[in-house]
């Protein structure tokens, strides 16, 4: 468990590594809205589970934080178009909506080296999604940037990622030489350092890295 958060909160993302993670470490007392495109079980007794299209949104339930944890990847995505249209449209989209429901508080999952300059397609749409999520007002905006995610992604329905296990089997016996802020890191880890984060919020942007993460997720 992590700290406690008294106001109700929203969760875009809640089937992949770090939203099932940070809903199944949800201590309460506020009620916490699952955004999801398909049903699911509630986790806990103060989740609740409502099923949304975020390509229309319909108004979100009033909250006080959000956690975008919404993400892919170019190969799951089947092309940049697709890609982009979760990782910077719906992660938009979501933001949008929850301001408008009353959201002060807004933390969400990017990328390690994620930057709007970057030559890298995937970094460079994580910058850009960073950059705009800067400018919708958000009281406290928290950006976090793991490295390399891992988990039990069987438990969550989800095929295996074979460049995941492959680096992961070459750098788990060699995990304490490689530097923390490349280490690998768990999803469980990093949804506990976004939920410590956002109870501690201060105003205005912070921008946490996979070391830190690393640290706070402990």
């Amino acid at each position: 468990m992590v700290d406690a958060i008294a106001h109700a909160a929203l969760l875009a993302g809640a089937t992949g590594l770090v939203g099932h993670a940070l809903a199944a470490q949800w201590a309460g007392p506020g009620d916490l809205h699952l955004l999801v495109r398909r049903r699911l079980a509630a986790p806990g007794a103060r989740v609740r589970v409502r099923v949304v299209d975020f390509a229309a949104l319909t108004p979100l339930p009033a909250a006080e934080s959000a956690f975008c944890c919404l993400g892919t990847t170019i190969k799951q995505a089947g092309s940049r178009e697709a890609f982009r249209a979760v990782d910077f449209d719906a992660v938009l989209a979501f933001a949008h909506a929850a301001r408008a429901a009353g959201v002060r508080r807004f933390a969400v999952v990017s990328a390690l080296g994620a930057h709007s300059g970057s030559r890298n397609f995937y970094l460079r749409v994580k910058g850009e999604m960073e950059e705009a999520l800067g400018t919708l007002g958000f009281e406290q905006l928290v950006i976090v940037r793991p490295s390399l995610l891992f988990g039990n992604r069987a438990a969550l329905g989800q095929p295996a990622r074979l460049g995941e296990v492959l680096t992961l089997a070459l750098t788990a016996p060699l995990a304490p030489l490689i530097p923390r802020a490349w280490r690998p890191i768990a999803g469980a880890a990093v949804a506990r350092a976004m939920v410590l984060a956002l109870a501690h919020a201060q105003p205005g942007r912070r921008v946490i890295e996979s070391a830190e993460l690393l640290e706070m997720g402990q």
